[in-house]
């Protein structure tokens, strides 16, 4: 058996489904009010002084700490389920039903949220391996579960997951230097 893993954002999509998930989920008059919140970390984020996941765990707080749990996640269902097929790139999900044809084992290796990929993924017949944000007492902590999936993580997550020595061939895809660990797992890698 082969094994095929796909980052999501700009590997399979022509837009950050994270920014058009923000987008969606508050209005585009609070988007830039809270992207103008979001901005010190921004600049800390984009000068290498804060890791990319302190500064999405910021962007997940200032957007969403204290909302009711059921409410972001019908939030997110309805987002994955009606826009994402929207953003998704022709040509590149060509590839992976090729994979899924084939027979392949396909897994999505994302920074992204569940709430938002896993209705999606299901619905496409895929695996998930991605970030989880931390719910207590039914709203959203404004932290995250799992460390965000981006960069050494996804190799992590993957390795963690299942034994990668057991697939004759390993294809991995991806568009950013946050997938660069992922792609050095594979016998045969594309960088987009």
């Amino acid at each position: 058996m082969n094994l095929a893993l796909f980052d999501f954002d700009g590997t399979l999509t022509t837009k950050d489904s994270l920014d058009e998930f923000l987008k969606q989920s508050v209005g585009i008059k609070k988007y830039l009010l809270n992207m103008f919140r979001f901005l010190p970390y921004f600049i800390l984020w984009q000068t290498k002084l804060m890791n990319n996941g302190v500064a999405k765990e910021h962007l997940f707080r200032i957007f969403f700490k204290g909302m009711d749990e059921e409410l972001f996640k019908n939030k997110a269902k309805e987002f994955s389920l009606t826009k994402l097929d929207s953003i998704i790139n022709e040509e590149r999900i060509k590839i992976l039903r090729e994979h899924q044809k084939n027979g392949d084992r396909v897994i999505i290796v994302s920074a992204s949220m569940q709430c938002w990929l896993q209705p999606w993924c299901d619905k496409e017949g895929v695996e998930l391996l991605c970030t989880h944000l931390k719910f207590e007492d039914g709203s959203f902590s404004g932290k995250f579960l799992t460390p965000n999936c981006h960069g050494i993580e996804k190799a992590n997550r993957i390795k963690a997951h299942l034994n990668i020595e057991e697939y004759e061939t390993v294809h991995a895809y991806g568009d950013s230097s946050g997938d660069k660990e992922m792609l050095a797992l594979a016998h045969k890698s594309t960088l987009y």
